[in-house]
């Protein structure tokens, strides 16, 4: 929600893009079928594109799957980007030619968008000691940290650390007041591992900051 708030503010104030519509539900006789995240008009071309927009945090694990979009999972295992992008597929996009579509489209006088476009931003992260040079450029672009097992979570001394909330992962890390020693943020991160949830960790010293998964699995 934090995303589609920023990505919406985004495209209100765009020299190319004018929103025609964001959050769009389409209703079904019984239920709701679906939403679409945002319907724009491009001011150059004067082409209507239906935008599907993600934000998601993942990492790689090479013993995921087969494909590369296998490899790309969840914090927990909950979720990869294969997945996300069969829902695009089959479900998300398909949504916009639904005949409840077309009359909600029609009923607000939106033209019938022309292309659809995915927009997905993530934030990845690779094994400590895994190095991203046969990733991609666009796939490189978006390597934030690492992740490692808690065995491997070694103790720094002049080290602070800091364990956001969810909702606080997308702000900069100057944003964040709450800051551990060693000894107490282990105690901590050995409670979200005992309930099968990989913290995410920032550590700063007054020479870098990093920011880190600590995995249960």
């Amino acid at each position: 929600m934090q995303a589609e708030a920023c990505f919406e503010a985004y495209l209100k104030q765009s020299a190319n893009f004018e929103l025609l519509a964001a959050n769009l539900q389409i209703h079904g006789e019984k239920n709701t079928l679906g939403e679409l995240d945002y319907i724009v008009r491009n001011l150059k071309t004067d082409e209507v594109i239906h935008i599907e927009l993600a934000c998601k945090f993942y990492l790689y694990d090479v013993e995921a799957g087969f494909s590369e979009e296998e490899k790309w999972i969840g914090p927990n295992r909950k979720d990869s980007l294969f997945e996300k992008l069969e829902k695009l597929k089959l479900k998300q996009f398909p949504l916009l030619y639904k005949k409840e579509t077309i009359q909600k489209l029609e009923t607000l006088g939106i033209k019938m968008p022309s292309s659809q476009q995915l927009c997905l931003k993530a934030f990845l992260f690779l094994p400590k000691k895994m190095k991203p040079d046969f990733f991609p450029k666009n796939i490189k672009k978006c390597i934030v940290g690492h992740y490692i097992k808690f065995v491997d979570f070694a103790e720094d001394t002049i080290a602070s650390y800091a364990l956001p909330s969810k909702k606080e992962w997308l702000l900069p890390e100057s944003e964040i007041t709450e800051w551990y020693s060693f000894s107490e943020i282990k105690q901590i991160i050995e409670a979200q591992l005992k309930m099968k949830k990989s913290p995410l960790i920032y550590k700063k010293t007054p020479l870098k900051l990093e920011r880190f998964f600590i995995v249960w699995w």
